[in-house]
């Protein structure tokens, strides 16, 4: 009965072929297993061929192969009966020795492929799962994301911790929505740049305060801000502020927290991307109010329950400014201060538009690099190697910022915390929201933050802190 099975599989070229396909297939997956188990890195992609592509392959092997026993098992069939009679289901006696081999064997054979292929797609649901996968196995179209993150304060946190989360339902929708991605991108179909998945994300209670607890009282932080003016000294001038990030004390909550405050319910209606807010509804345990504002709303706009997204809408994927890029470079050592001008040039370089990050480099230290010669020459000798830092630095900021292949440039994503590059708090924070009865969203600074000092040389306040 051995000889007659597998007489059946050599008879026949698609059971001939899925056994081989099965086989070259399975070799291979050990193969590379024990190549990265022995330390060779070969990433994202090769844990795509190991743990998707190659099981896949094997799978289609192995159906291949009783799709291929059956056909052949037909055309004996045909071939010796005059008339085509239904077929019957084969007869399995365990009483005979040859009859259990052959079960056992394929018993065996079953176990060992399911192993196998379970490790593998447990392996392959890891891979799909992690920042390398998100962020380059389409390297055009993530590019952009990938690299923000990999510069945030969450770039040790996985994409799927937040955009999926816990539980099988957000992972079987992500896959879903994956699908479609994959399609998308396979046809030339997604949209540039790709706007922010605000109506897709998960709710924040099940992501972001995992981690994170808007209800704990934080208090008053301290935050320092370094400008630099665009003078030919590039004047360092300093902001210090005391923001009230508050929460919950006690029984009453304060600061910018107390929006989340489980007591206090904020309801808006926004437009899609939620950057136009047009009525808010507030409900208290003292009752509930709608602040309206005189435009109205266009069709499309819809009701959402305020969380932390809502002000933190770029935790991850973070896009600054052109000149708070340059600052940080000139506060951090990557641009020397003592270039004249090299806050105003840097900014007017990176607001140039290229085609791609290396004509951007290219172009950018050209621009520099003339600038210096036409109108300080003798900068330009003294001091060419920090021309050629600054340069390299406005670069990287450029690479880091703008994408011209995805139509992605200064301010396509804006931030909403706080009000100085977007509206931010002022969506809503604005005096145009108002109650039939005239009330306003209060809008006092003092409310968020306490001034210590705006735009000064040394604070004092800084001297009295750290004496």
């Amino acid at each position: 009965m051995i000889n007659h099975f597998f007489g059946l599989l050599t008879r026949n070229l698609l059971s001939l072929f899925g056994t081989s396909l099965a086989l070259v297939a399975l070799l291979l997956i050990i193969s590379l297993i024990v190549i990265q188990a022995l330390g060779f890195q070969g990433g994202t992609y090769l844990g795509i061929l190991t743990f998707l592509i190659l099981p896949m392959v094997m799978v289609l092997g192995l159906l291949l192969i009783p799709v291929g026993y059956w056909w052949q098992k037909r055309r004996e069939r045909r071939a010796t009966e005059a008339h085509v009679t239904p077929p019957r289901f084969p007869i399995i006696d365990l009483n005979q020795e040859k009859t259990r081999g052959v079960v056992l064997i394929f018993l065996l054979v079953t176990v060992f492929n399911v192993v196998i292929i379970a490790g593998a797609t447990y392996k392959g649901v890891q891979i799909m799962d992690s920042t390398e996968f998100c962020g380059t196995a389409c390297h055009i179209v993530m590019q952009p994301e990938y690299t923000a993150h990999q510069r945030s304060p969450h770039a040790r946190v996985s994409c799927a911790d937040c955009h999926i989360g816990a539980g099988a339902d957000w992972f079987v929708k992500s896959k879903l929505s994956g699908a479609w991605q994959l399609v998308a991108v396979a046809l030339d179909l997604y949209p540039r740049p790709i706007p922010s998945p605000v109506e897709n994300l998960r709710p924040a209670r099940e992501t972001c305060e995992e981690c994170h607890w808007p209800t704990r009282f934080s208090g008053d932080r301290l935050k320092v801000r370094v400008h630099y003016e665009e003078d030919e000294a590039n004047t360092e001038l300093t902001s210090v502020l005391l923001v009230k990030v508050g929460g919950i004390h006690g029984r009453e909550s304060s600061g910018i927290h107390w929006h989340v405050d489980p007591r206090n319910e904020i309801r808006f209606l926004a437009d899609r991307k939620r950057e136009n807010i047009y009525d808010v509804e507030l409900t208290t345990p003292e009752g509930k109010k709608v602040f309206k504002v005189a435009e109205e709303a266009p069709a499309d706009a819809a009701w959402r329950t305020m969380d932390c997204v809502d002000c933190h809408n770029r935790p991850t994927h973070i896009y600054r400014s052109a000149e708070d890029e340059v600052d940080l470079a000139i506060e951090t050592g990557r641009i020397a201060q003592s270039l004249p001008f090299i806050k105003r040039e840097g900014v007017r370089a990176l607001k140039v538009e290229y085609d791609s990050h290396a004509a951007a480099r290219t172009g950018i230290a050209a621009d520099i690099a003339q600038y210096y010669a036409s109108n300080y020459p003798e900068v330009a000798t003294a001091q060419a190697d920090d021309i050629d830092a600054a340069s390299a630095a406005l670069g990287d900021i450029f690479s880091w910022n703008v994408f011209p292949h995805m139509k992605v440039t200064w301010g396509t994503y804006p931030d909403h915390i706080g009000h100085e590059d977007g509206p931010g708090c002022f969506r809503c924070h604005n005096r145009q929201h108002k109650t039939e009865d005239g009330e306003g969203i209060s809008r006092r600074c003092a409310t968020c933050h306490t001034i210590l000092a705006e735009g000064e040389q040394n604070p004092e306040i800084l001297t009295t802190l750290n004496p």
